[in-house]
């Protein structure tokens, strides 16, 4: 039995797609609030033999920081893939971020160790790459200095998940880039689609790496097939602008792309209003200083690593936006009638 962690996400979801249509018997954790009804509507978008598939999910009740449940859910697992985090960039949000990526992260791999469960595939993100120029790979050290809080979380985490590598688990970690895939429009990459949809007037500025789901969890079970195991390794298929990005999804969702790129002054000034806004009425932030900086400081990753050790091939990023685009279209109509 394979048990997945963040099972009601972008990944955890496509992730136990592929494991039922593989064959495998799965068992996915969720937390009382998680909204599985997503998961269930994208299941069913891939087609009646994938929407059947969905019955066969073993879902269990639980809490990455709660260990009893926790404990229980792992019971009796051959290998765990550990998708579930707290996405975040509010500074204000960092105790929450430390609690639910980094101590979470403590108790799977505790107690992978303790039930001597043997492998460990852990999802981590291109965040906790340092580097701030040139091309970076897995190699490059770890950067505490330019960061955010959710990527000092995620590092963090991966330290976690070396120790238990330290101590017998056979662990591997993926770090993604911006993963882009269909189901999930109201959070993470999806809203770019969103915002694209309602009218974006500017695009951040700058560059970033992107990938498809599919290519996340292709490469994750690969990976485990092929025992890479105490390693890591960047998955990012493509560079490009976020104006270019933007523009090729206005194209097929059919409407009018952003005019241009915020200006590095209007980026300065939108932070500091951002923090007043947050500081007088309360609420989350939507763009913080580091985050800010790194939009002014683009960096290219290399995925040269995995295409070596196992001749991966990732999607064409137009395909991957094909399918997305395709998928949200499907959304609106649904949430239209």
């Amino acid at each position: 039995m394979v048990f997945v962690t963040g099972g009601s996400g972008l990944v955890g979801s496509h992730l136990l797609l592929d494991l039922l249509r593989s064959g495998q018997e799965v068992r996915a954790l969720c937390r009382p609030h998680s909204k599985l009804d997503r998961v269930e509507a994208l299941f069913r978008w891939y087609g009646p033999k994938t929407a059947a598939l969905y019955e066969k999910i073993e879902w269990v009740t639980g809490d990455l920081n709660d260990i009893p449940s926790l404990e229980a859910a792992m019971k009796g697992a051959t290998a765990v893939y550990h998708c579930a985090a707290l996405i975040s960039f509010d500074p204000a949000d960092e105790a929450r971020l430390i609690r639910v990526n980094q101590e979470g992260t403590r108790n799977v791999v505790t107690l992978c160790l303790h039930h001597q469960i043997p492998r460990l595939v852990y999802t981590s993100s291109v965040a906790t790459i340092g580097g701030t120029r040139g091309t970076v790979t897995e190699q490059d050290l770890w950067d505490p200095v330019h960061t955010n809080v959710y990527a000092t979380s995620k590092h963090l985490a991966e330290m976690e998940v070396w120790r238990g590598g330290q101590e017998g688990l056979q662990v591997v970690i993926v770090n993604p880039g911006v993963v882009l895939g269909p189901g999930f429009w109201n959070q993470g990459s999806g809203l770019f689609f969103k915002r694209v949809a309602d009218g974006m007037k500017l695009a951040p500025p700058g560059s970033t790496g992107f990938v498809g789901v599919g290519d996340v969890v292709v490469a994750m079970r690969e990976l485990e097939a092929s025992a890479c195991f105490g390693e890591r390794f960047i998955l990012v298929g493509a560079h490009m602008e976020f104006l270019e990005l933007l523009g090729k999804i206005a194209g097929l969702l059919e409407t009018r792309p952003p005019k241009g790129t915020l200006k590095t002054w209007q980026l300065e000034l939108l932070w500091r209003l951002d923090w007043v806004r947050c500081s007088l009425g309360g609420g989350r932030r939507r763009l913080s200083r580091a985050i800010a900086r790194s939009l002014r400081m683009p960096v290219r990753y290399s995925s040269e690593k995995i295409r070596e050790k196992t001749g991966f091939a990732f999607q064409p990023l137009d395909t991957v936006l094909e399918e997305c685009a395709r998928n949200f279209r499907a959304f609106r109509e649904e949430d239209q009638s």
